[in-house]
């Protein structure tokens, strides 16, 4: 079947904003508050495994801290603390401390000269989303994308299918005409629960992970002259499989 689209996650996939971007900025977060939580590399590895940052802090809570006196209002808590966290974070991208992943921009150009839809399905926030765009990419570039789903637009967060079943209601598009592009195990789970192959492009938090449902295994797009380079030929390739 013809390729129509491609839909991409962002954390991990579109840059690595995990380790140096998302960790960094919730540390500022709890400072800010004299907070003496501190998530280094290998503990937010393990946070990981739960998707969205507010799940995330809920699930440090429950978890990691023992003795700590619960806000009355918890979930305000936990907003504010996002939303600190969020700032930071937004801060950080406009500094340009969080480049794209090798072969990130010359794909996304290939594929709008070659005449492919473009989609985002994410859970991180929408604002999140353009800020890293705009910051690696231009201003322009928030126009690429025909399809931005981001943050809390769906009930449940990958990896439930729901951002990628809205995302394909939205390209109005069969999943058999797209591909989605992920990072993670969950990302994956999501995708392949939605009908999409699914290309990986692993890093250094999700290197381990299994990934036996993925159409296409790999450490990044590539650039001219590199071993690999994920091109739109091998993509339709891989949809006519």
């Amino acid at each position: 079947m013809e390729l129509k689209a491609l839909i991409f996650d962002v954390d991990g996939t579109l840059a690595d904003t995990e380790r140096d971007g998302h960790r960094v900025a919730f540390n500022l977060a709890f400072a800010d508050v004299g907070l003496d939580w501190h998530w280094d590399v290998e503990t937010y590895g393990r946070l990981l495994n739960v998707t969205g940052g507010k799940e995330r802090i809920r699930y440090f809570l429950d978890e990691f801290i023992s003795g700590f006196r619960m806000p009355e209002d918890l979930d305000g808590f936990i907003r504010g603390l996002h939303a600190a966290k969020t700032s930071h974070y937004l801060a950080l991208l406009r500094r340009g401390a969080v480049p794209l992943r090798r072969g990130v921009e010359r794909l996304l150009r290939s594929a709008r000269t070659q005449g492919l839809r473009l989609a985002i399905a994410t859970t991180t926030t929408p604002a999140n989303v353009t800020t890293l765009l705009k910051a690696t990419l231009g201003e322009e570039s928030i126009t690429w994308f025909e399809v931005i789903a981001a943050g809390d637009i769906v009930p449940r967060k990958k990896p439930a299918p729901d951002i990628y079943h809205y995302a394909l209601g939205q390209l109005g598009l069969p999943a058999e005409q797209c591909l989605a592009f992920e990072d993670s195990e969950h990302g994956l789970s999501a995708a392949v629960a939605a009908g999409l192959k699914t290309v990986i492009t692993v890093n250094d938090y999700t290197s381990g992970q299994d990934f036996s449902a993925a159409a296409l295994v790999l450490d990044q797009f590539g650039e001219p002259g590199d071993s690999v380079l994920v091109d739109v030929p091998m993509l339709q390739g891989l949809a006519d499989v």
